[in-house]
């Protein structure tokens, strides 16, 4: 059986941004039932009270407090190292039958040179490579028989290390992005492993990137 509070918390999971702002009581609660009356009320198909949904916002807002302060907090206060490279490119090709064989001649030759950032993820149509600048002529040449679509310069990576429990919290990586979108941080590239997560971003942006990662590793 539907009850108010149970439509407004199915509600409010469509509404991530929604979410975060009540978790840090930024929003008027009267405010905000008024506004999603109608749709509570087409949900549930009958009239429903204000003071109804008012306190049922209440108590999803106190559970995701605890949630996100509690779970998404511990996992960020122990945060480890933050690296940033700057002078990257970025390259993106069409994944085809040659392109590994292509990678292979651009690593053999990447690896006689020391302190290159080098990093490549393949999709299902598209293979990304990121690179110091400093080697792009070694990248054009490697694959120069390989379709580009695009290249990026004047880039730079922020890399933080994470805890192992970072696996098993739900919201860790949503906390992040959500941090980043909040400050009109555009992100190029994400490049992950299990515990470690780089963020590629203009250079323009690198230095209210680097604040808001650091102001997420001293979270409360």
């Amino acid at each position: 059986m539907k009850t108010v509070a149970s439509v407004v918390e199915q509600y409010l999971k469509t509404k991530p941004f929604l979410l975060s702002s009540l978790s840090e009581g930024i929003i008027n609660l009267t405010s905000l039932s008024r506004l999603i009356m109608p749709e509570i009320e087409l949900h549930l198909g009958k009239d429903v009270k204000q003071g109804a949904v008012v306190m049922a916002l209440k108590r999803v807002s106190e559970e995701l407090d605890f949630k996100i302060s509690h779970k998404v907090s511990r996992v960020m206060q122990n945060i480890g190292e933050i690296t940033v490279r700057s002078s990257l490119t970025d390259y993106t090709f069409t994944t085809s039958e040659t392109l590994l064989d292509s990678q292979a001649k651009l690593m053999y030759e990447i690896n006689k040179i020391k302190d290159v950032f080098y990093t490549s993820s393949r999709g299902v149509n598209e293979t990304n490579i990121v690179v110091s600048s400093s080697v792009n002529k070694l990248v054009e040449s490697a694959l120069k028989n390989e379709k580009l679509l695009s290249k990026k310069e004047n880039l730079s990576s922020i890399t933080i290390k994470l805890p192992q429990d970072n696996v098993s919290t739900p919201g860790v990586y949503y906390y992040i992005f959500q941090s980043l979108a909040w400050e009109g941080i555009i992100i190029n590239e994400v490049i992950s492993t299990t515990n470690e997560f780089t963020i590629i971003v203009d250079e323009s942006q690198v230095d209210i990137a680097f604040k808001v990662m650091k102001d997420i590793k001293k979270m409360n």
